[in-house]
């Protein structure tokens, strides 16, 4: 195992997921997106404030997070970093779950970030592809049927490891990837699990 590889990695994807877009790109609105809507710095606050626009800027470049620290063996190379071993393709994993936690956590924003979703979209579409397509037609499908960003984004997580299973198999590495990823967005959401359920969660 490269361990100079994983601290490289893990360090640039952390810093990667840390870059806070809900946070840059509502302050050019003027706009205070801790102090705003929901409070949360995401994508869907990002919308809800300043209008769609910059809430879709904020959704891409939060997925393109996900989706650079997921490719970091892929490209760090042109920048003079080589990584030894024949399968370096773990370390994508590591550059995922680096991105995810600075998202989470932002070193760049006082360690206050967002739900996670969007990056772990962008993330997926570069190691996990079908099951993402899959959790992000169901995403939409829940969107659109009830309004609810939350329980659009509860159900692409419980898709995960669901479509994972199916695709991978139980006893993959994937499957037991996306099981872990599923429970902490889900985790994060359990503030609006419980307006949900006490039927006071904002529709979109």
């Amino acid at each position: 195992m490269d361990i100079f590889g994983i601290l490289v990695v893990a360090a640039t994807g952390y810093l990667l997921g840390s870059i806070p877009f809900a946070v840059i790109v509502a302050k050019f609105c003027g706009v205070d997106i801790f102090k705003a809507g929901s409070g949360n710095p995401g994508a869907t606050n990002v919308k809800r404030t300043c209008g769609k626009i910059p809430g879709n800027i904020c959704f891409i470049l939060d997925a393109l997070k996900g989706f650079a620290a997921a490719s970091i063996p892929l490209w760090a190379p042109l920048l003079g970093v080589a990584f030894t071993g024949e399968n370096t393709d773990y370390l994508r994993y590591v550059g995922f779950v680096a991105a995810i936690v600075g998202h989470m956590f932002p070193l760049f924003a006082h360690f206050k970030g967002g739900k996670g979703v969007a990056t772990s979209i962008g993330g997926l579409c570069a190691i996990m592809i079908w099951p993402i397509l899959i959790g992000v037609a169901l995403w939409v499908a829940v969107f659109y049927a009830s309004r609810y960003v939350s329980l659009a984004s509860i159900a692409l997580s419980v898709s995960l490891p669901v479509s994972s299973a199916l695709i991978y198999g139980t006893e993959s590495a994937e499957f037991w990837f996306a099981l872990a990823l599923g429970i902490v967005i889900i985790y994060r959401h359990k503030s609006n699990i419980s307006r949900l359920v006490a039927g006071k969660e904002n529709k979109f």
